[in-house]
């Protein structure tokens, strides 16, 4: 069974309360929303909940998802304007209010236990009902790749409901058959002439039309706008430095509280002393805060220092006060050894041959932070009127507006009613932002000081060594090759892999629900590849370090650990890697295009300089294809150089190429960090590394160039996009490095001394 972080997240939030009746029985809330539902104002006109028209003639949609860098606010944007006929120019975003309407489906539909080639009478009814499921917890979350998917339908209904409107507005007020009319750029003009009514001019007229069933939404032939790049709406306020990001937040009276945490992995303050006996001028309280202890001043850099140098605080350790990696890796050997699988799958017939000879390759991936860009912060606000409080105001990037909700009201004691949520930009997600502890620690410190907002911050410190990290993973492939014949073929493959769940680990901590035992989803996805037997066991692993899910979650080891192995393979059997990949994907046609294309385009079997070569990975993830052909130069045997990437990728229809090769550069930037310096190490139960000098990043000097081609196969399914760049980064590179030195890598990050 597929167990993933979605499916995590919402079986989790059904458990935690979010759901007063039985889904069973409830009915689905139609997404396009009522007409007033969009903050409509004086001088507007909702269209549905999810678009609305001013009289200056813009048209503003709303847009539920947590803009990131990724270009979900003009992705998103783009499939209303479409329909509508409206010109990009007269397009703007904004956040809409908390409602079922925005609900991401698709989180819940990627949760199912079934694979992505899995079809039939059981999915449909699954995915049926999940709906069903989504229209009553009304979830809104940013993640798994799938904004775009999840809006595609509804987004562009709302888009064509919105044109039919204006359509007859027109219609009633020109006294013009709507037959004859129709939308072009922002207008409504007669078939074959001239301008009738701009979409300002009929804010008046439109808002007594009653409702009728949405019309037909356009073929791809007819798109005008989606298949374009045009300007994002999120850059000009980047740009011009008036974007609003979460450490920006600056309220009337705002205090600013700095954090330490507790040292080791679930450990707490009990008590604290302040070594002078009291507060400074500048510095208002401290206060024990979960998981840590925080003090709260008029300036972030004073209550830090303060924290500093006077203030000794007794920890309860947590339960492996003295764990370190080499017990860790130990505990791991033994469970790949002898550990009981959580998970057994099983494809194709086994069968050992006569005579066989037996590969075996073991690989390891470590613990991976995030590090956002952004440092971690929330700022938050308990207001008091008379007896009792009166409500929670929360101003943070996340990623899911209603866990934030959950666990500010049950932090504070209200009812999520009474708890606003403001969603800023983020600087950077990957993952992080999905998680709670930043906001408990925010509205414990604003309750301490009722009426003030108080921003939490944390130090990029705090935010490497108290992480919710990329599980470490270790991993052991095997192959039987039948070597009876004059030529060795493949009989068959089987993998053990041990890792902790994110899956397991995200309910407990968010929730308080108790864990499955079920490994992550995305860890445990077949490989593409036609073997002859395939044989997986997944053993998920217990331990007190928290893990969660990190951009591209399971794909990022195990693409790792299955590109590798095929690799070798192709070595022993003296085949070239792309023409053993090619023989190994029967019936896989649009994974073979995007296989062909980057090696193509990336100029595989041309000759290269000594010291050089050529390295290449596919994966499949989220609904889309990326192949990736990775070019090294390794000088003196020791300095390696990522020259050049070659990306190919199948996302099905396209919405906004350029935001395409954008996040497929993105995912290759942080898939190379990753693969060339990131490594979480422990001692004495905490984090070794605490910053850039210890956690290094690609930087400028060190970016590869890269090219990214966009593979068209004709399917009609959309694809996720801002994850699945990240995980054929790291097989592609060390399958580099062996061509270019013979030297096989099997372990990350990779280094050659």
């Amino acid at each position: 069974m597929k167990f993933t972080r979605r499916k995590a997240i919402i079986g989790g939030i059904v458990g935690g309360g979010l759901l007063g009746v039985g889904f069973w029985f409830a009915r689905e809330r139609d997404r396009l929303g009522s007409r007033t539902l969009f903050n409509v104002k004086t001088g507007e006109a909702g269209l549905s909940g999810w678009v609305k028209i001013t009289r200056d003639n813009a048209v503003v949609v709303a847009v539920p998802r947590a803009e990131m860098g990724q270009g979900v606010q003009t992705a998103l944007a783009m499939l209303v304007a479409e329909e509508m006929d409206a010109r990009w120019d007269q397009v703007r975003v904004e956040d809409p209010p908390e409602d079922s309407v925005y609900r991401n489906v698709d989180i819940l539909i990627d949760g199912l236990p079934f694979s992505p080639e899995e079809t039939g009478t059981v999915v449909d009814v699954a995915h049926w009902m999940a709906g069903k499921l989504g229209g009553v917890l009304g979830v809104s979350a940013t993640g798994g790749s799938t904004s775009v998917r999840d809006a595609w339908l509804p987004m562009r209904t709302a888009g064509a409901v919105a044109r039919d409107l204006l359509l007859r507005a027109a219609s009633r007020k020109a006294s013009i058959p709507v037959a004859d009319l129709v939308a072009v750029d922002g207008e409504i003009r007669r078939q074959g002439g001239g301008k009738v009514a701009t979409f300002g001019d009929l804010v008046a007229s439109v808002g007594d039309l009653a409702a009728q069933p949405p019309p037909p939404l356009k073929k791809p032939s007819d798109f005008k706008l989606i298949g374009t790049s045009p300007p994002r709406t999120d850059v000009p306020a980047k740009v011009t430095g008036t974007a609003t990001f979460g450490i920006d937040v600056r309220l009337p009276g705002m205090l600013y509280a700095a954090v330490r945490n507790a040292p080791t992995f679930g450990g707490s303050a009990t008590a604290f002393t302040l070594k002078q006996g009291g507060l400074p001028e500048g510095v208002d309280k401290v206060v024990i805060v979960p998981g840590g202890i925080a003090a709260i001043g008029r300036s972030w850099w004073r209550a830090n220092k303060f924290l500093d140098e006077e203030v000794e605080v007794q920890w309860q350790a947590g339960p492996e006060p003295e764990l370190d990696s080499a017990t860790l890796w130990k505990r791991y050997e033994q469970l790949l050894e002898s550990g009981e699988p959580a998970l057994t799958r099983t494809a194709g017939s086994e069968n050992t041959p006569a005579k066989v000879r037996v590969l075996t390759a073991t690989y390891r991936a470590p613990y991976l932070a995030h590090t956002p860009m952004e440092p971690m912060n929330c700022t938050a606000q308990v207001r008091e009127r008379g007896v009792g409080m009166q409500g929670v105001e929360v101003w943070m990037p996340n990623q899911s507006p209603t866990l934030m909700r959950l666990a500010a009201a049950r932090t504070a004691g209200v009812s999520q009613s009474e708890v606003t949520v403001h969603t800023t930009f983020l600087g950077g997600g990957f993952g992080r932002r999905a998680e709670v502890d930043l906001v408990r620690q925010a509205v414990t410190c604003a309750l301490a000081m009722p009426e003030r907002p108080v921003q939490v911050l944390w130090s990029r410190e705090e935010d490497v060594r108290h992480d919710v990290y990329r599980p470490m993973a270790l991993a052991r492939w095997r192959a039987d090759l039948d070597v009876a014949g004059p030529v060795p073929r493949l009989a068959g493959v089987a993998k053990r892999q041990v890792a902790q769940s994110p899956t397991d680990q995200f309910p407990a901590r968010v929730l308080g629900l108790p864990a499955q035992g079920k490994p992550e989803g995305n860890a445990v996805e077949n490989p593409p590849y036609a073997f002859p037997f395939y044989r997986l066991d997944a053993i998920v692993a217990d331990g007190s370090v928290p893990v969660g899910f990190w951009r591209s979650v399971g794909h990022s080891h195990t693409a790792f650990f299955d590109e590798s192995f095929i690799d070798e393979l192709a070595h022993v059997l003296a085949k070239d890697p792309l023409a053993f990949r090619r023989e190994l994907l029967t019936g896989k046609p649009r994974h073979l295009k995007v296989l062909d294309t980057a090696a193509k385009e990336a100029g595989w079997g041309t000759p290269l300089p000594a010291g050089s070569g050529r390295g290449i990975a596919l994966r499949a993830s989220f609904g889309s294809i990326v192949a990736q052909v990775a070019e090294v130069a390794v000088a003196d045997g020791k300095t390696l150089q990522v020259k050049q990437v070659t990306c190919a990728v199948d996302c099905g229809p396209v919405v906004n190429p350029a935001i395409v090769r954008a996040q497929m550069e993105s995912g290759i930037i942080y898939g190379l960090s990753a693969a060339l310096y990131g490594e979480i190490t422990l001692a004495d139960g905490a984090v070794e590394q605490g910053n850039f000098p210890d956690y290094d990043v690609v930087r400028l000097a060190d970016a590869p160039a890269m090219t990214v081609h966009l593979v068209d196969s004709g399917a009609s399914a959309l694809g996720g996009v801002g994850e699945p760049g990240t995980p054929p980064i790291a097989p592609a590179v060390a399958n580099a490095i062996f061509a270019a030195t013979g030297k096989r890598l099997r372990s990350l990050p990779l280094r050659l001394d």
